[in-house]
């Protein structure tokens, strides 16, 4: 058994780790409000753009060659932009988006396919240069509300090379936002962009200028990277919403531990005094006997 002294130290050290837990679940958790404010804020952002893209292609007239619309031929070759957070110490999310991604990976070169991958995030950008995947472009640190500005440059990458006919498919894998205590891995397909299905709300007649399929082409990647900012955003939510409760599994951790030395070292106290009494009653007795 540990001596008083070092269960009175590794006591001492608990409380400590305990404190920084509290304060760092704290401050995660006024991160999350803020947050899931800027994911609420966006959704009917993103609801009204899915509903103008189901409206407008579904009276386009011309055809969809050259459009992010196009099924293209297999070319071998898909993009997967991979979402994930800067940092860690939230829990097993980060794993499970990892781990998705390995398992998207693994089936594409199963098909003969080559997947290039793009990242947002360091943890997925550490993970896919450590794995040696074909990592084409990169954006970390984008902070706690980033602007749709700050993700252009790998969007655009992605889409001006789709679009190009280099990639036949492009995914995005993000942790969606569901509620504070679930954040769910999901893959999504970007490009073919497949057109929303018809609300069956009102339905309106437009004039186009300039005609409508240039109108389409020049909003079909705007929707593309709306969705992508939409699942940077549930991103960060779902980060300080697993950091908010790993933080607080962390603290009651803490806190039972110390209970439990704290008896262990009651416990060792207590025998060190019944020993020391032992010994001063055995000292007694032999000056006695003497």
């Amino acid at each position: 058994m540990a001596s008083s002294r070092e269960i009175k130290r590794r006591i001492r050290s608990v409380k400590n780790v305990g404190q920084i837990t509290r304060a760092m679940e704290m401050v995660a958790a006024s991160k999350m409000r803020r947050a899931q404010r800027n994911v609420l804020a966006t959704r009917p952002y993103a609801d009204r753009m899915r509903d103008l893209i189901g409206e407008v292609t579904k009276r386009l007239v011309g055809g969809r060659k050259g459009t992010l619309l196009e099924v293209r031929p297999d070319t071998g070759k898909v993009a997967l932009i991979v979402v994930t957070p800067d940092r860690g110490l939230s829990g097993s999310l980060t794993s499970n988006v990892l781990r998705r991604v390995g398992r998207f990976i693994l089936e594409q070169q199963q098909l003969g396919r080559t997947v290039d991958t793009y990242a947002y995030g360091k943890k997925g950008r550490d993970f896919l240069a450590r794995t040696g995947q074909n990592l084409q472009a990169e954006a970390i640190r984008l902070g706690d509300a980033p602007k749709l500005e700050q993700i252009l440059g790998v969007a655009t990458e992605a889409l001006n090379r789709a679009q190009a006919g280099e990639y036949s498919e492009v995914y995005i894998i993000y942790s969606e936002f569901i509620n504070t205590l679930v954040q769910r891995p999901t893959l999504k397909k970007l490009v073919p962009v497949d057109a929303p299905e018809d609300t069956g709300g009102a339905s309106y007649d437009f004039n186009y200028e300039p005609d409508q399929e240039e109108v389409v082409a020049e909003l079909l990647p705007r929707y593309v990277e709306t969705q992508i900012y939409q699942a940077i955003l549930e991103s960060i939510a779902s980060f300080y919403s697993a950091q908010m409760v790993a933080m607080r599994n962390a603290t009651k951790s803490a806190k039972d531990l110390v209970r439990d030395l704290t008896l262990s070292f009651n416990k060792a106290r207590q025998a060190a005094i019944t020993k020391e009494v032992s010994e001063i009653s055995t000292g007694a007795n032999a000056l006695a006997e003497g």
